[in-house]
């Protein structure tokens, strides 16, 4: 028999014994009930409603007050950015509340209308994460604390596109500082950049410090101010 666990009295505080209470939002019917089902098999999610568009996950959020959504991008009624649309709303009326939104595409210009009013308690993911339930996890966890979460593939888009330029800026940037930069943009702290790369903290200080220095960036200790200089900066088309 599952136990059913408790959420923290601690705001943002979570431990192996509590479930993150979570409302998802997918128009497709069978993409809903097979992402609902690989999300009630995981011992970290407690998934409390599961619904079909905008207005329903609306309603969701207010009644169930869920530590996290997961929401498509594109939902009725008119099937382009409800996702986006929800996620701003949501962010603005449940500040406690992270939001990932799930597409098919790895389409910078969407993952920045998402991010650009602040990245905190916000995701952008690639609809094939959903089939890694840890990766799911973790980005639900990342948002439902306020931290930020961007699909990589999308970050490979940035810096493939910043990379074509004539006289790129990123052609000053060693290897390991390229793949600092793409660790950063995913919004990841630099306990996670350094668990990730095999690289001690200060080690992962210095290369931030290195390629913020070469590329003209203001160095931020924000985690979310620092995606948003990264993402604004890859974005920018002119810059050299």
């Amino acid at each position: 028999m599952r136990v059913r666990r408790r959420r923290s009295r601690h705001p943002h505080r979570y431990d192996s014994a509590v479930a993150i209470r979570v409302v998802f939002a997918e128009d497709n019917y069978l993409v809903r009930e097979g992402t609902s089902a690989l999300l009630r098999e995981s011992e970290d999610i407690e998934l409390v409603a599961a619904v079909e568009d905008m207005p329903s996950l609306l309603a969701a959020v207010e009644t169930e007050k869920p530590d996290a959504v997961l929401t498509d991008i594109r939902m009725p009624p008119t099937s382009t950015t409800e996702g986006i649309d929800a996620a701003r709303e949501i962010r603005g009326t449940h500040p406690d509340v992270g939001v990932v939104v799930l597409s098919q595409y790895a389409d910078e210009e969407y993952a920045y209308e998402l991010l650009k009013a602040g990245a905190a308690g916000l995701g952008y993911l690639l609809k094939e994460r959903v089939a890694d339930i840890h990766e799911l996890v973790r980005a639900l966890t990342e948002v439902s604390k306020g931290g930020s979460v961007l699909d990589p593939k999308v970050v490979e888009a940035l810096v493939a596109r910043k990379d074509r330029l004539e006289h790129s800026p990123l052609a000053q940037l060693t290897e390991r500082e390229r793949e600092v930069l793409g660790e950063m943009a995913q919004g990841k702290n630099n306990a996670s950049i350094a668990k990730s790369m095999f690289l001690t903290e200060r080690a992962v200080e210095k290369h931030i410090n290195s390629l913020f220095h070469k590329l003209g960036l203001t160095e931020e200790i924000d985690v979310h101010r620092r995606v948003m200089a990264v993402l604004a900066f890859l974005r920018e088309e002119g810059k050299t």
